[in-house]
């Protein structure tokens, strides 16, 4: 599986914090497509499996050999009482709500009805996503049903993604995974995942996904604001966060640029996943993906983090 250096997420057109409509959704990937990515992460837990259905549409009359796409297993979708809204971020109504699910037969349950929702007859990546709490059953049962679909050929490769790299670390140790997808914790802010985690998957020939590389909004504004890990900012982050703006800006370079461009400079990363609900800020962000970053705005980060440390 070839992944572009970056990646289209698809939570929020999911109806992430804010509804958008299915032509806005649509229109969005479009511009992915014509920015030249190729790589587009979804999950059934994106807005109750509206992500999942509005990806597949986008790219119905796509070339199917030409991307790549990947979902996650380990919430079930089961029918709601239907009277109110999520209750987990995003803007669509709780007809279906979310079990949590890493038995053999709930990823295959799981990776059924995904494909059913996009449309295809296989996806290129297959996830865990978010086992922090079922290490067990998704050790013992659903990487099981995970390798044995890679084998298969059902899926052509697997992995786990989650916010935390300590797990992540132990399931690269224990099992025979191709991807992981760390999420918020190698950023310009949130270097954790850097030591351990991105080490040993170059060492076990594992492919590093970044994702949410604004920290879930702090960065993706020069004028940094907004929320942290989906939550209000810590003042001492804010002003991290406004200090390495800064250092950005001596240099030209404005902080969201930077924010994404960062991960890519570790060998161990593929890919970088953003998430863009808009065609507007799909081509924002890529205009700024663009421009040349010069190394000694780097050198200047790199001894922040550390005096930082």
């Amino acid at each position: 599986m070839k992944l572009t250096p970056y990646g289209f997420g698809a939570a929020p057109i999911g109806n992430l914090y804010t509804a958008i409509t299915d032509e806005e959704a649509t229109a969005a990937v479009d511009a992915a497509w014509d920015a030249g990515i190729r790589f587009f992460d979804t999950a059934p837990h994106y807005g109750l499996g509206l992500s999942e259905r509005r990806l597949g549409d986008a790219l119905r009359e796509r070339p199917r050999d030409e991307y790549a796409i990947s979902t996650k297993v380990g919430r079930l979708l089961v029918p709601g009482d239907g009277t109110g809204t999520d209750d987990q971020g995003f803007a669509v109504p709780n007809t279906l709500r979310r079990v949590w699910d890493f038995s053999r037969d709930g990823v295959r349950r799981s990776l059924e009805e995904s494909l059913g929702r996009l449309g295809l007859t296989r996806v290129d990546l297959v996830l865990l996503h978010d086992p922090d709490n079922h290490w067990k059953e998704a050790v013992s049962e659903a990487y099981p049903a995970l390798a044995e679909l890679r084998d298969q050929g059902v899926v052509g490769a697997i992995g786990a993604g989650m916010n935390q790299w300590q797990m992540l670390a132990d399931l690269v140790r224990e099992t025979d995974l191709d991807v992981v997808l760390l999420a918020g914790r190698y950023t310009l802010l949130d270097r954790s995942g850097e030591d351990v985690l991105l080490p040993l998957c170059r060492e076990r020939g594992v492919s590093v996904v970044a994702g949410a590389v604004f920290n879930s909004g702090l960065l993706a504004r020069h004028d940094p604001g907004g929320t942290y890990n989906y939550g209000p900012v810590p003042p001492e982050l804010l002003e991290r966060a406004r200090e390495i703006a800064r250092v950005c800006e001596r240099h030209g370079v404005t902080l969201p640029q930077a924010a994404m461009a960062f991960p890519l400079r570790h060998p161990a990363v593929a890919s970088v996943v953003i998430g863009m609900r808009s065609a507007g800020e799909v081509r924002q962000n890529m205009d700024l993906a663009a421009r040349p970053i010069p190394d000694a705005l780097w050198a200047d980060l790199d001894a922040l983090a550390a005096s930082s440390s």
